[in-house]
């Protein structure tokens, strides 16, 4: 038996969150499903071998256990309830009762000893930092997360801790994205690991844009981000992480600032005639206080009108535009380029 009491809101609010570790698919039936636990309060969990979620919420629990229920099912019952308090009941044979203002549900649930336990994570080493940065970082380097199995080291991110702060870097093949941040306190000293790329797309659902702490911690094997109540348990991944001190070049004669809402919107311009046909189809040309792009592809038009005219915008006054090397000429894809300077938002 199990039998609690909870606001719909909270419960709705730890579905959404511990669902999105849930497998699709399995074959352990209950890793497609939310285990519920009830103590001292509701645990809820999701796990699907690779990465698990789970959140506790405050609750009245009249009879403490277990069960697990579809995920699926559960979530759209809980969404579709009147917002007010719900009562959770579950007979022994795990035949599950909703009952919620002038609504009610009934689902049947599973038995929660053949749910996998999530892994425990050894506190070997541990940072603090606010969870709007956290999630500033990963928002600014997920996009050159690696998708290619080929190399699964490159399929997550680095981080490096030390007295110097925290480093976040991604690499792909084409595309290098760094982020760094001072830190006020590290535990254990210097340490470094590499995050799977879709665990950290979930950290940074569960972090909230405010100053609270999320604390991450390093395992033997396993990772852990606690941002509240809720944590993320992901396994490491290991190998050779690119040496990006040296991937990054230091004697680049050319140096621009450019205000990004601009460039956004010059990017924006030009990939309306923009061919996937060629690698690098916009063009930058450099001059002292100008810069100019125009897809690659396209010739030059006899009159400076239609879509193939270059798009030039202003570069920021807060600096000058080129140092030292003057002026000068490159290209890339415009989604790197796109997908760069809208993580700089």
């Amino acid at each position: 038996m199990v039998r609690f009491s909870c606001e719909k809101a909270l419960v709705q609010q730890a579905v959404a969150a511990v669902s999105r570790a849930v497998a699709a698919k399995s074959s352990i039936p209950a890793l497609e499903g939310i285990l519920l636990e009830c103590g001292e309060g509701l645990r809820l969990s999701g796990y699907n071998m690779q990465t698990g979620i789970r959140t506790t919420v405050e609750a009245a629990v009249s009879e403490a256990g277990h069960i697990v229920l579809n995920a699926r099912l559960f979530g759209e019952m809980i969404r579709r309830l009147p917002d007010d308090m719900v009562t959770f009941e579950a007979d022994d044979k795990f035949n599950v009762k909703l009952n919620c203002g002038d609504a009610s549900f009934e689902l049947p649930g599973l038995s929660a000893d053949d749910y996998p336990e999530l892994p425990e994570v050894d506190d070997q080493f541990s940072v603090t930092l606010e969870q709007r940065t956290l999630k500033a970082m990963i928002n600014q380097t997920s996009f050159a997360v690696s998708v290619n199995e080929a190399r699964p080291i490159h399929t997550g991110a680095l981080f490096e801790i030390n007295d110097k702060g925290l480093t976040m870097v991604a690499v792909d093949g084409f595309r290098l994205a760094l982020r760094r941040e001072p830190l006020e306190h590290i535990d254990g000293g210097a340490f470094k690991f590499v995050a799977p790329g879709a665990a950290l797309n979930e950290v940074e659902k569960i972090c909230a844009d405010t100053d609270d702490m999320v604390t991450v911690t390093q395992g033997k094997r396993h990772l852990m981000f606690e941002a509240g109540a809720t944590q993320l348990i992901c396994r490491r991944l290991e190998g050779e992480f690119l040496d990006y001190k040296n991937a990054i070049p230091t004697t680049n004669p050319i140096c621009i600032e450019v205000d990004n809402k601009t460039m956004i919107e010059s990017l924006d311009r030009v990939s309306v005639v923009i061919s996937e046909k060629l690698k690098s189809p916009v063009r930058c040309l450099f001059s002292q206080d100008r810069e100019r792009r125009s897809p690659g592809y396209l010739p030059r038009p006899r009159r400076r009108t239609g879509a193939g005219d270059r798009l030039q915008q202003p570069l920021s006054h807060g600096r000058p535009a080129l140092c030292p090397g003057g002026h000068g000429e490159n290209a890339a894809e415009h989604r790197y380029f796109a997908l760069y300077y809208h993580a700089r938002r």
